[in-house]
């Protein structure tokens, strides 16, 4: 990645730019929304990234007496787990590699996705008529795969960023800010009176910082996605994602190597 002089001094990189909590959490929460929204409207309302949904889902699809679709919902969630397992041991092995843990396992999900764009655009080409539902399971499974590597690498790269926020569902990133913003409004209206409050402003601030590029990054992801798949008429759009995690992938090693030279 280019590195260009500041006038401090410092040298910017746009690896470590990329990697940074902001940019990083706007990214990855763009992916999963892009992809999550994409699965939803085109495998007739199965989440991918957000794999719990399926479970109300599939109470719907009981109901309907729709008993394929409630078979393939409830199986999102071990294929989910399994997923997040094998993720989980290959960190383990990198970290005892000394390998860059988070461009490993950016790295596997870019193959997931990859696997994920090769089995959609092969079973289902086109999208004016709908996905056969024999077809469904395969493609949403390979779906659920790359969303639970992205769930299981927030989790398991630690140290990259300052603490751990999720990417891919925002009903805990949706309460935190909420919360932040009652924490900032009533520190501001009783800093006069309680000295603890200017603490607790810069800290619900702090946090809303790191939480609202990633709330902002799955609304504006899943609004491409409905953009890209009305217009492409395709699963070719999953190509997005794929790229966006490929170079974070590729700047994930860059930035461990960088660390790993001599000075």
């Amino acid at each position: 990645m280019v590195a260009t002089s500041r006038a401090d001094g410092e040298t910017f990189r746009l690896s470590s730019f990329l990697l940074s909590d902001g940019p990083a959490g706007f990214l990855l929460s763009w992916v999963a929304g892009f992809v999550d929204t994409s699965a939803f409207i085109i495998l007739f309302g199965i989440f991918t990234a957000h794999v719990t949904g399926n479970i109300a889902l599939a109470g719907s699809s009981f109901v309907a007496s729709d008993e394929g679709s409630t078979v393939t919902r409830l199986l999102m969630l071990p294929i989910f787990m399994l997923t997040v397992a094998i993720t989980s041991l290959v960190a383990r092995f990198a970290r005892g590699k000394k390998w860059p843990v988070f461009a490993v396992l950016l790295t596997l999900e870019a193959i997931a996705l990859a696997v994920f764009l090769v089995v959609a655009t092969s079973l289902s080409p086109s999208l004016l008529v709908d996905v056969q539902e024999d077809l469904i399971f395969p493609i949403a499974m390979a779906g659920v795969v790359a969303m639970a590597i992205q769930n299981a690498l927030m989790k398991e790269a630690k140290g990259v960023f300052k603490s751990y926020i999720p990417t891919t569902v925002m009903t805990g990133n949706t309460t935190q800010i909420t919360i932040d913003i009652v924490q900032y409004i009533v520190g501001k209206l009783t800093m006069h009176k309680n000295p603890q409050a200017s603490q607790e402003v810069a800290e619900a601030v702090e946090r809303m910082g790191r939480v609202f590029p990633v709330i902002l990054g799955f609304a504006l992801g899943g609004a491409s996605a409905v953009y890209f798949v009305m217009v492409s008429e395709t699963w070719w759009s999953l190509i997005i994602p794929l790229i966006i995690i490929s170079v974070m992938a590729i700047a994930a090693f860059r930035e461990h190597a960088q660390a790993s030279s001599p000075a």
